[in-house]
């Protein structure tokens, strides 16, 4: 009998915090999901909001990541054939499905991420934009003609690469898989992903809508695990590229593996992105860029801005308006849309964020509020993993808390004199993933951008990510890119075809 999909079983059916466990096997391939073979290797996995076990994940081995790749392979060779039309005809359905269950998927991102679900709908809705626009591309891949002597000629053909796999975060479960899928799909690709094992949930309901959208069987497939499973995929020789986000250690690991094969990478790491407030910005819209670059789903963004400059002059101005909207946000049941805060994903997550604030105070920081546990007022959340948003002042380019990503709602803000001294301050990192501005000077805007050591600066504004521009970093935060037209170089091989129209020229 055909498996029914994840979102349209009861248990996914208007789910609520504290309501979904789920039992069905969350390993997907050859078009339906598969029981793992052994269990005894089990792990829980924690619904971040109330801190019980949402479903338990069995981390697939050597003979069910190879099955998977098999699967995939399969799905390459009839995929790869089809007319960039066919193939955005069924991105397309894809994306319409996505759409007509946004809200079921992103009250399941909840339940496994803890972000709000205001959040989370943006987040679907991203998702469905992102394969609408590679629909777009699948059709315009193309290569070059150039005219050679005596009526020869030359072309290049851009070919897919084959088998890629994915290997996602847990900060957006499903943005990511799609982001790394659509691309991949569009240039005529096949796709092995592997969520973390944190949020292995909504990969598989991405994996059902394809197959509902008439994509071939085992056109994007999942496998969970952990370490062990990366591993195998990454070392599997039917493997042509692996894409990872995630990070800078992780991230050393899966190059070095790679390598081996010579498999292509495109690595979306950490950050520790600037931002730098200029007295003479409208102030107003700099404190609401400030809240936006430090705790969107929770502070987990490896974009986000947590090295707040601002300019000496308005700084008394510019702490008192930034505490008191932290101050006013509300914390709770990330299912409720009134919530703008949820959970982080995980306990030991939690203990290291709020470590890291007690370093900071420790380092001479002055926390202006929040930094502590949260405990909600309803019941049910009295597990979950909660934190009051932080506000560091008396910060110095020195400390922990200004130089390692803490992946939580802190934002540290240090003052500035002028333009040269904050940009070469703002650039003294490893990373170098994104970075913004607030200034009303257009020149000193772009000045700003073009010095800033980051693969994007954000003028009059912060994490805003338009999916036809590429996203990825410098540095440390990592190579290659993600979004816009610019993938498709990612995602494909180039082959030069040289045609000889007269005799051949030889010497011997």
């Amino acid at each position: 009998m055909a498996q029914r999909p994840l979102i349209q079983l009861p248990e996914f059916s208007n789910v609520s915090t504290g309501t979904l466990v789920v039992k069905e096997p969350l390993n997907f391939w050859n078009g339906a999901r598969v029981r793992p073979k052994d269990a005894k290797s089990a792990e829980p996995v924690y619904e971040p909001a109330t801190g019980r076990v949402l479903c338990d994940l069995v981390p697939c081995g050597e003979e069910e990541v190879d099955q998977a790749i098999k699967s995939a392979h399969s799905a390459f060779l009839k995929w790869s054939k089809l007319a960039g039309m066919e193939r955005a005809r069924i991105m397309l359905e894809a994306a319409r499905i996505i759409r007509e269950r946004r809200d079921e998927i992103a009250r399941v991102e909840v339940a496994n991420n803890g972000k709000t679900i205001t959040e989370a709908k943006v987040n679907i809705d991203t998702a469905a934009r992102c394969i609408e626009y590679y629909a777009g591309i699948a059709p315009t891949l193309a290569g070059q003609h150039i005219q050679l002597p005596g009526g020869s000629f030359a072309y290049t053909r851009r070919e897919p690469l084959g088998v890629c796999v994915g290997i996602g975060a847990w900060n957006f479960p499903f943005q990511i898989a799609v982001m790394k899928a659509a691309p991949a799909l569009a240039c005529g690709n096949a796709m092995v992903f592997k969520p973390s094992p944190m949020t292995p949930v909504t990969a598989v309901i991405l994996a059902e809508v394809f197959k509902e959208a008439g994509a071939p069987e085992g056109l994007f497939n999942v496998v969970q695990g952990g370490a062990e499973t990366g591993t195998l995929l990454c070392y599997h020789p039917m493997v042509a590229k692996v894409s990872f986000t995630g990070s800078v250690p992780t991230g050393k690991k899966v190059m070095e593996m790679s390598s081996k094969g010579v498999k292509q990478v495109t690595m979306e790491l950490g950050g520790k992105s600037p931002l730098i407030i200029f007295k003479d910005c409208e102030l107003e819209n700099a404190v609401k860029g400030a809240l936006m670059a430090n705790f969107l789903t929770q502070g987990q963004v490896c974009c986000n801005g947590t090295r707040v400059y601002v300019q000496r002059d308005i700084m008394p101005q510019f702490l008192e308006e930034v505490v008191k909207r932290t101050k006013a946000i509300p914390l709770g049941d990330p299912q409720l849309e009134g919530t703008r805060m949820g959970a982080l994903i995980s306990r030991p997550q939690l203990d290291k964020v709020l470590a890291y604030v007690d370093v900071a105070k420790k380092q001479g920081a002055k926390v202006l509020c929040g930094g502590e546990p949260f405990a909600p007022s309803d019941p049910k959340l009295k597990g979950g993993f909660f934190m009051s948003p932080c506000v560091l002042d008396n910060c110095r380019d020195d400390m922990t808390c200004v130089k390692e990503e803490i992946f939580g709602p802190v934002m540290s803000v240090l003052p500035f004199d002028t333009e040269e001294e904050v940009l070469q301050r703002a650039n003294n990192s490893t990373y170098g993933l994104a970075s913004g501005v607030f200034t009303r000077d257009v020149s000193r805007a772009h000045r700003v951008a073009e010095v800033m050591q980051a693969g994007s600066c954000f003028i009059n504004n912060y994490n805003t990510n338009p999916l036809e521009m590429p996203f990825g970093g410098y540095k440390m935060s990592g190579f290659g890119r993600e979004l816009g037209q610019v993938t498709v170089e990612y995602y494909t091989q180039l082959k030069t075809v040289v045609v000889e129209m007269g005799d051949v020229e030889s010497l011997f």
